[in-house]
């Protein structure tokens, strides 16, 4: 029996409470899964799942072999990756979910780099601004946007980003600039779907404002396009705000008041011990994104 493959069968079973979405990830056979995991039950002489026909869980002895198999296939990838490192032979695919406006702008740049250190490497980029289901889409990294990362998930924080709210040198000009937040409900603000309302911070008192506008988008860089045009005010992160406002395209406006910075995290499941390429992929945008993304910061 190849005990390290068979244990990686049972954790995905464990992670998924399936043996059918396990068989899936793993590109096996649901037969082939069941069989792994009845040798890791022979092996340890211990039943370590319950099965019924709608539900798949752990027993005790399961959870206590779960830790133990996902520590020796932790040890086991990371033999690899050093491997690997040494030999250059870094490769495989790992798919990456993401904000649609962060996925465009710093995270291809970051792909793009550490597809040129690791030519033998494909990363599929799913951009949605939408949190995805990590085991049903069968998402290896997701980097979110998020006060709170997921406890069942593994997460890394990456940076902060601030966030501005500005429009155009046009539309301020033709519509005059707002002088306090209030002012926000005559103005025509740009707003993502799903947000009816902007946050900001004063002498540490929060305010949140409802703002309304004539274009919702699922893109915040549709926004921000929409905001060049001169009709309207927009809300954005950072990372996609500053080479507009560096460029003149945009200019911040209300400075008198904060808008709450966003936490950008990598999350993954327990299970991507099986890509090395996961936690290389990681501490390689990680290492690139250091520093924090300020308002007008030029480096980013």
């Amino acid at each position: 029996m190849d005990r390290l493959t068979a244990m990686r069968s049972f954790v995905e079973v464990a992670n998924c409470a399936s043996f059918t979405q396990a068989a899936e990830h793993l590109g096996l056979s649901r037969l082939q899964v069941s069989r792994h995991v009845q040798e890791i039950e022979a092996w340890l002489k211990q039943r370590l799942l319950h099965r019924t026909t709608r539900k798949v869980s752990l027993t005790t002895a399961g959870e206590e072999a779960l830790n133990r198999c996902e520590k020796i296939l932790y040890e086991a990838t990371e033999l690899e990756l050093t491997a690997m490192n040494r030999n250059d032979q870094l490769s495989g695919t790992i798919r990456v979910a993401a904000p649609i406006g962060l996925t465009q702008n710093i995270l291809l740049d970051a792909v793009e780099q550490f597809t040129e250190l690791h030519p033998n490497i494909t990363v599929e980029l799913f951009a949605s601004d939408h949190f995805a289901q990590l085991v049903d889409e069968r998402i290896d990294i997701a980097l979110r946007y998020t006060d709170q990362p997921d406890d069942s998930l593994i997460a890394r924080k990456l940076m902060v980003i601030d966030s501005v709210v500005c429009a155009s040198a046009e539309y301020l000009s033709k519509y005059g600039e707002p002088q306090h937040i209030d002012d926000l409900k005559d103005h025509n603000c740009f707003r993502h779907l799903g947000a009816s309302s902007w946050t900001f911070v004063k002498n540490n008192q929060h305010k949140a404002v409802e703002v309304k506008g004539t274009i919702i988008a699922n893109d915040i860089g549709v926004l921000a396009s929409a905001a060049q045009h001169g009709k309207g005010i927009v809300h954005l992160p950072c990372d996609l705000a500053n080479p507009l406002i560096n460029s003149g395209k945009l200019q911040p406006i209300l400075s008198e008041f904060t808008v709450p910075s966003s936490v950008l995290w990598a999350v993954y499941l327990s299970r991507s011990y099986q890509l090395p390429i996961v936690r290389q992929f990681i501490d390689f945008v990680a290492q690139s994104w250091s520093s924090d993304i300020k308002l007008g910061d030029a480096s980013r």
